[in-house]
């Protein structure tokens, strides 16, 4: 069996805009850009889901 490594991105110096970010895929998509470097704009239909959202970013 051979052993898989997930890639390492590096999104230092970019800009990710991620829509549908206050919860599931979305959220998970905002998520991953941030940790990766990546200063992430979020939108969603659902004030109070994204702004909770960009609080815990």
């Amino acid at each position: 069996m051979s052993s898989r490594r997930n890639p390492v991105y590096d999104f230092g110096g970019q800009v990710a805009f991620v829509t549908g970010a206050g919860s599931g895929m979305g959220l998970a998509t905002a998520r991953a850009f941030a940790e990766s470097g990546a200063a992430v704009a979020l939108a969603d239909l659902d004030e109070r889901a994204v702004t909770a959202a960009a609080q815990e970013l």
